[in-house]
């Protein structure tokens, strides 16, 4: 699929690799619809990228708020041709604390709710749209490019519900992608490694360094471009589907 002329919602899409992906997909000549919570950096997004953007305020783990997020598109935009999933939280808590507290099962449920259920959530209502899509090349109406993590595979002390959580988006890639074929629907599922996106904006330069050395190379932090390239390629790549590819330069996470 070609991104230019393209219209893509992005969830998530107001920082970190959301947003990322929304100036790279703007850059190539398509307009954007961002779904995120954060509407002071949503409306700053707006004014960034001009009238390619629209931003709505919704929450994936709200079903009612993310089919209005998509009426929005489908009523500004016209329709919805790739989706780049980028929404979620990474709360961290051990099973059992050092002072003996039992994990807050209501966190389990809020963690797996939005990365998990909402992401689900947000695949089924777009995909419906994009099966009413023309055929491009190939067939081809629509990409789906989800986020999960590394810690799908090597989970970190306090990682339970987050790693739980970006599992289930990894072993639901190719089932989804089976799902949709027929339609004409690629699905693929990014897994980033230790990336500098807000959730280490105040992390001292001492950490960060030492988890740029985690990185076998390059040994340094990857950043939101970076995965905003392997979301272009995604989108223009016809043979990708169905598939997880880490984006960790090399990095195996230890216990902690």
């Amino acid at each position: 699929m070609k991104v230019t002329g393209s219209i893509a919602m992005v969830t998530g899409g107001a920082s970190g690799l959301g947003a990322g992906a929304a100036r790279r997909l703007v850059a190539g000549g398509a307009e954007v619809v961002l779904v995120d919570l954060n509407e002071d950096a949503g409306r700053a997004m707006e004014s960034e990228l001009g009238s390619a953007v629209s931003f709505v305020r919704g929450d994936v783990s709200d079903t009612d708020s993310i089919a209005a997020a998509i009426d929005t598109a489908l009523d500004e935009r016209g329709g919805i041709g790739i989706l780049v999933n980028a929404a979620g939280i990474a709360p961290a808590a051990r099973v059992i604390s050092r002072d003996g507290a039992l994990f807050d099962l209501e966190l389990f449920r809020k963690v797996i709710s939005i990365n998990l259920i909402g992401m689900f959530d947000v695949i089924r209502r777009v995909a419906a749209v994009m099966a009413q899509n023309p055929p491009g090349d190939d067939g081809e109406k629509g990409v789906i490019v989800n986020v999960a993590s590394i810690a799908a595979f090597e989970g970190q002390i306090g990682q339970a519900a987050y790693s739980a959580s970006k599992g289930g988006v990894v072993g639901m890639t190719l089932p989804i992608a089976r799902d949709l074929a027929s339609l004409g629907i690629r699905v693929v599922t990014i897994a980033p490694g230790i990336m500098d996106t807000p959730l280490l904006a105040d992390a001292p330069d001492e950490l960060k360094d030492a988890l740029a050395g985690l990185q076998l190379f390059p040994r340094r932090l990857g950043t939101p471009d970076d995965f905003a390239r392997l979301v272009e390629a995604i989108v223009t790549i016809p043979m990708l589907n169905g598939e997880v590819i880490r984006l960790d330069a090399g990095a195996r996470m230890p216990p902690r």
